[in-house]
């Protein structure tokens, strides 16, 4: 995914999404998740697991934050 890409995810994603960010597969995010390993929050929301984007954003070294203007 390009920066301009990520900077316009919501707030939450999914994780395959997130998956994507990274350069990971679905199969391994899910595997990640299940042993409590994936390298950002997640959290489950019925039957889906979604994503927090600020922390993923941070992991990846893309600030978020505007300057004033």
């Amino acid at each position: 995914m390009s920066q301009a890409e990520l900077l316009e995810l919501p707030v939450a994603i999914d994780l395959v999404t997130a998956a994507r960010a990274l350069g990971i597969g679905r199969t391994r995010a899910f595997e990640l998740v299940r042993r409590g390993e994936f390298p950002v929050p997640v959290l489950r929301v019925g039957a889906t697991w979604r994503v927090p984007t600020a922390p993923l954003l941070g992991m990846l070294g893309i600030a978020t934050t505007t300057s004033p203007q």
